[in-house]
């Protein structure tokens, strides 16, 4: 090795010496270990803000809206103004499913999505957006406060994706067509748009229709064009997506009840100190159930409206949609054995 002389010497000490000091203060704030250690000497880093974005395709104004507004406030009076969260509607950060894996790769985002989703990661958590899993949304919640959920939640976690809250209602699935659907036979050769995943492509197939993924943004101009023939959503959805503007026709099939988590990337969560970590996820569930009746009082809202601006509302034989549903749950071979079964056991023993 060539020798450094007097200065190089001099030089390379005092390298070392900013280096040294750099490592020893570059945690301070961040990382795994300090990311779920709420007791942590320099949680909340010292007043330092901490911005996350928050995105979801719903529009400005509707419930779901309405509850990240809620979050946003809740995070910064409980953190004393270190967590903003920037709000992202209307699917500003990319369709749901990019946004979902750009959380897995750390950005800094904290995503509404759906168990549909999240089943190409742990297939059995797409059971819980099946057709017509259960009778209310109480059986849903129930669901994720059991062992079997916790332990599909820590299937999650290996594969870099945490929950930060569930105490979300999306609400109940109706179908807004631009011809009349009565019976699940008037769905054969209809397009209807659903989201890009497995869950919504096979109930569509087994209900009759021929579904069609696409970004919830897309679908008021793919209407118009004719590239779809109808939707489904809750109804507050339908109406900020102007739906109704095209399709005329509202069969209330109630087709799955919907309860959505908010997650983020772990690797994410860790550059934040736990105590804001724990203020996140505490205001999410808060701003959850400060969202529930408005979800229930808009959607009364919205049918009424619907039904005063001439929308022809149809209440279809549930029966019959839920006989053809059926098939949904022998269509995921990457599902445990018995899984429908599985749950109904635990919605009896609650």
């Amino acid at each position: 090795m060539q020798k450094l002389g007097k200065w190089g010497s001099i030089v390379l000490s005092i390298v070392l010496t900013f280096a040294l000091a750099a490592c020893s203060s570059g945690n301070s704030g961040g990382g795994a270990e300090n990311a779920g250690n709420t007791e942590s000497p320099d949680a909340g880093a010292e007043g330092k803000t901490y911005v996350v974005n928050i995105a979801y395709g719903n529009q400005p104004g509707e419930p779901i809206d309405k509850l990240a507004n809620k979050w946003k406030e809740l995070a910064a009076e409980r953190s004393n103004g270190q967590l903003e969260l920037k709000l992202f509607p209307s699917s500003q950060m990319g369709s749901e499913k990019d946004v979902v894996e750009q959380a897995i790769m750390g950005n800094n985002v904290v995503i509404l999505t759906g168990y549909d989703f999240l089943m190409d990661y742990v297939p059995d958590l797409g059971i819980l957006t099946a057709p017509y899993l259960t009778e209310d949304f109480d059986d849903l919640f129930y669901l994720t406060t059991t062992d079997w959920f916790q332990d599909l939640e820590s299937q999650l976690n290996n594969k870099g994706v945490d929950i930060v809250t569930t105490n979300t209602i999306y609400g109940k699935r109706h179908l807004m067509t631009v011809k009349e659907v009565k019976t699940p036979e008037d769905l054969a050769g209809m397009k209807i748009r659903v989201p890009n995943n497995n869950m919504y492509i096979n109930s569509f197939t087994a209900l009759g229709a021929t579904p069609t993924p696409m970004p919830l943004a897309d679908l008021y101009t793919s209407l118009q064009q004719g590239l779809v023939d109808g939707a489904e959503n809750p109804l507050p959805v339908l109406q900020g997506s102007k739906t109704h503007e095209v399709a005329k026709y509202l069969a209330l099939t109630e087709h799955t009840k919907i309860i959505s988590p908010w997650i983020a990337g772990t690797k994410f969560l860790e550059t934040m100190p736990g105590d804001l970590v724990k203020i996140l996820k505490e205001t999410g569930d808060e701003a959850g159930e400060y969202a529930k009746e408005i979800v229930e009082q808009e959607s009364a809202k919205v049918l009424e409206e619907f039904k005063q601006q001439g929308i022809t509302v149809n209440e279809v034989d549930l029966n019959a949609f839920k006989e053809k549903a059926k098939s949904v749950y022998t269509a995921f071979p990457e599902w445990s054995p018995n899984l429908y079964e599985t749950v109904q056991e635990l919605l009896q023993n609650r």
